[in-house]
């Protein structure tokens, strides 16, 4: 019975024990786990999160839709150029045919310099702007024109920089519109919403920046540029623009001014010389007739 007695009040203090610790427990555990922020704050992230990824796809949707066509537009990304020179028999009948031939494959004449003036060989330069799929066509179309002397062809590939150029651009676009998220739903201090302007502009002039290279890849590489060096033969006698009976009669007209002038400037020793002579001839008269005895 005293053992009963004594096991019955053991579990009573052990039972007090555990209510006492119980009621000493801090109050952030007391309460489930439902009565934390943490679960609350997951659970508000967990249901906004399609809403963020929806808006984030949204965002990357236009740089998407570029980045695909990038391999194809790359690839023919050419820049060529060529110059050739010609020599001709009539300076206008060729320049005609240059722009005949231009006309033709789907070009046009840019820039157009002509040398026709007295003493200098008859030339022009032409500078002819063809579709690039039809460069070859326009280079095969110049032997007629006259003879040929020199051709050269440049090929600059600028796909590898076409590529990175959008690239940039994407990501530049990207920026913008989380940027102007940014600046839609900011409600800060002033000096926050003014640093976000100035990095949109700043963003924004990049975009032109990049717009603006792209542009001009693309039309350099749509057209191509031909520069047409064609000229007249030149003389074998003589000089080019001039008449070699008419250079003979110049030439002796020179060199019938230069004797006039050689004579000229010998008078400055011979008439000394032969004032010199005379004086002494002169002299050697006068002593001879005082010698002879009258």
């Amino acid at each position: 019975m005293r053992t009963r007695l004594l096991a019955a009040v053991a579990l009573a203090a052990v039972a007090a024990c555990r209510n006492a610790a119980r009621s000493e427990r801090p109050a952030y555990l007391k309460g489930p786990a439902a009565d934390s922020p943490a679960p609350v704050a997951r659970a508000d992230f967990v249901a906004r999160a399609p809403a963020l990824m929806a808006a984030r796809e949204r965002v990357a949707a236009p740089g998407d839709a570029v980045l695909f066509p990038r391999a194809s537009v790359a690839a023919s990304m050419v820049i060529r150029t060529g110059q050739a020179s010609i020599e001709v028999d009539s300076l206008e009948r060729a320049v005609s045919q240059v722009r005949l031939l231009a006309g033709r494959i789907g070009g046009y004449i840019a820039n157009t310099t002509m040398q026709t003036g007295r003493g200098q060989l008859r030339s022009a330069s032409l500078e002819v702007k063809v579709p690039a799929e039809r460069f070859d066509e326009g280079l095969a179309g110049l032997a007629p024109i006259g003879k040929l002397e020199s051709v050269n062809v440049n090929a600059e590939d600028v796909g590898e920089e076409f590529t990175d150029v959008t690239a940039r651009m994407g990501n530049a676009r990207r920026l913008e519109s989380r940027l102007i998220d940014l600046l839609a739903t900011r409600t800060g201090k002033l000096k926050d919403v003014l640093d976000v302007e100035q990095e949109l502009a700043r963003v924004r002039e990049e975009i032109d920046r990049y717009e603006g290279r792209l542009r001009y890849l693309r039309a350099h590489t749509a057209l191509s540029t031909f520069t047409i060096y064609v000229h007249e033969p030149l003389p074998v006698v003589g000089r080019a623009g001039s008449s070699v009976m008419g250079e003979a009669f110049k030439q002796a007209w020179r060199n019938f001014v230069d004797l006039v002038a050689l004579c000229v400037r010998s008078l400055g020793v011979v008439l000394p010389l032969g004032v010199v002579a005379f004086a002494a001839w002169i002299a050697v008269k006068r002593r001879r007739r005082v010698r002879v005895p009258a």
